[in-house]
């Protein structure tokens, strides 16, 4: 599989060359030492040398790029199109220690036969944990509780307040069977919840399988007390939650989107939330930073965190150990174990 005609030593051209490629700062935080160890025994490279532009390189990146027959990229890396192909002759693989690779790899590596794999599903039980944590606060009505005790700050009936509160025999619509839905699903099946799932590609014996129900979009928003996001962001999902779906939602429930903004209408959810009829936690939002005026810094029935439910922390090392076994299946001349597919991204993340 690696040629050369080099006078190095043979148990160092046995390993094929790789070049990092990602964001300033990444790769510290991504790597551990053993992590890096690995990476010294499975290939040849240069683990204090970080691509960060690969269509201007400096000389060192030209130079291990030429090189190169394994890209590690993960977030924050150069796009590979073909002109940055061109200068990477000997590339074979491109693995991603992130989600989708969709920023990243385009029709130039796959007209090339480049394989390419990804640690999504890594990075899919993050994202899975923050929305089953979500749904439990929020069928608990947690978020309204706190700010109410806030302003209260004295002894309070809340039975009241609660009526109907709790995860007893509610009823959780996710919209996506992705690998994060996926999990999710698994993740609700220890609690006393009905699942409904929207997904186009899903059919009544998988539904079976899953444990689940499935529904139309709008019956889908109309059933549930919670509805989960977690559609890839194409075309036909621009704007896939909106004015209708949101009106169909019961008063009380609650939105969570971890998916992509732009696939909830802003303007349609907003009014919704201002008014109080509904809640939402959203990690992502359309634009990405809402601006400084946006309401949703301060609404009493959102919870709006900063783009946070995927890998971060220690989270990131399971990503790096998922792309490591991936580089290690590649120099034993094995398939990818999740490889990504260019006829699956055209419905996928």
């Amino acid at each position: 599989m690696h040629h050369t005609t080099d006078n190095r030593p043979d148990q160092e051209l046995s390993r094929p060359a790789l070049l990092l490629a990602m964001e300033p700062g990444l790769a510290g935080r991504l790597l551990t030492d053993h992590h890096r160890t690995r990476l010294a025994d499975l290939t040849r490279t240069d683990p204090g040398l970080v691509a960060h532009d690969l269509a201007t390189p400096t000389p060192a990146v030209a130079a291990a790029l030429a090189d190169a027959e394994i890209l590690l990229i993960s977030w924050g890396a150069p796009r590979l199109t073909a002109t940055v192909l061109d200068r990477a002759p000997r590339l074979r693989a491109v693995v991603h220690a992130g989600g989708s690779v969709k920023p990243y790899v385009g029709k130039a590596c796959w007209e090339r036969g480049i394989a390419v794999a990804s640690a999504a599903e890594a990075n899919a039980r993050p994202v899975a944990e923050y929305t089953l944590a979500a749904i439990l606060f929020a069928n608990k009505r947690v978020l309204h509780t706190a700010h109410r005790y806030r302003a209260l700050r004295a002894p309070h009936n809340w039975h009241p307040d609660l009526e109907g509160a709790g995860n007893h025999q509610r009823t959780v619509g996710v919209i996506g069977a992705s690998r994060i839905g996926r999990r999710v699903i698994e993740l609700l099946r220890p609690f006393d919840l009905a699942v409904l799932l929207h997904d186009p590609y899903v059919d009544e014996a998988e539904a079976a399988r899953l444990g689940v129900t499935l529904a139309p979009l709008d019956a889908l928003c109309a059933a549930s007390d919670v509805v989960t996001v977690h559609a890839p962001e194409l075309p036909a999902t621009h704007h896939l939650i909106g004015v209708r779906q949101l009106a169909l939602m019961p008063d009380g429930a609650t939105l969570i989107n971890t998916a992509r903004g732009a696939l909830v209408d802003e303007s349609a959810l907003l009014p919704e939330l201002v008014s109080g009829r509904l809640n939402a936690v959203l990690d992502v939002t359309d634009p990405p930073v809402p601006p400084p005026g946006s309401p949703l810094y301060d609404l009493p029935n959102v919870l709006l965190t900063p783009h946070i439910a995927g890998s971060l922390g220690g989270e990131l090392h399971r990503m790096a150990d998922q792309a490591l076994d991936e580089i290690e299946r590649y120099t034993k001349g094995l398939p990818f174990a999740d490889p990504v597919r260019p006829e699956e991204l055209d419905r996928s993340a």
